[in-house]
């Protein structure tokens, strides 16, 4: 399988949830399919060259949120039988994470919540214009 995935250690992102986040973009943008395999905890950890507990962490995590499942002996694979918006769950929560750094970084600039909201409401705007306003 070739390396999709890679961690920044200098991010400030601790290192499984930059796995985490990279599994659910994957998986919401069909990049892993459905009964795909992982690669396995100690390839991963070498190919990202962090601690195996790291990715053993994110696979777990993944595992309780009911992303991937794993067969003792087989390994760790995308979910093939997810709840139905499985894939759209893991967008939200990539989209929620990327909203929230976002956010994070406006206030760190010095702007208040009413601003960064009214900035917000501007995006969405342009994204999703009301009707007649296309």
């Amino acid at each position: 399988m070739p390396a999709i995935f890679t961690v920044d250690p200098r991010s400030g992102v601790p290192l499984y949830l930059q796995v985490i986040e990279q599994v659910k973009r994957a998986v919401a943008l069909g990049t892993l399919a459905p009964g795909e395999q992982l690669p396995t905890v100690k390839s991963l950890a070498l190919d990202l060259t962090v601690n195996p507990n790291t990715v053993a962490r994110a696979y777990r995590d993944l595992e309780r949120d009911g992303i991937i499942e794993t067969s003792p002996g087989r390994g760790s694979f995308v979910r093939a039988n997810g709840a139905p918006g499985e894939a759209l769950r893991a967008a939200e929560d990539v989209a929620a994470a990327l909203l929230g750094e976002s956010v994070r970084q406006a206030k760190a600039l010095g702007l208040e919540r009413p601003r960064i909201a009214a900035l917000l409401e501007d995006v969405l705007g342009r994204w999703f214009p009301e009707i007649g306003e296309e």
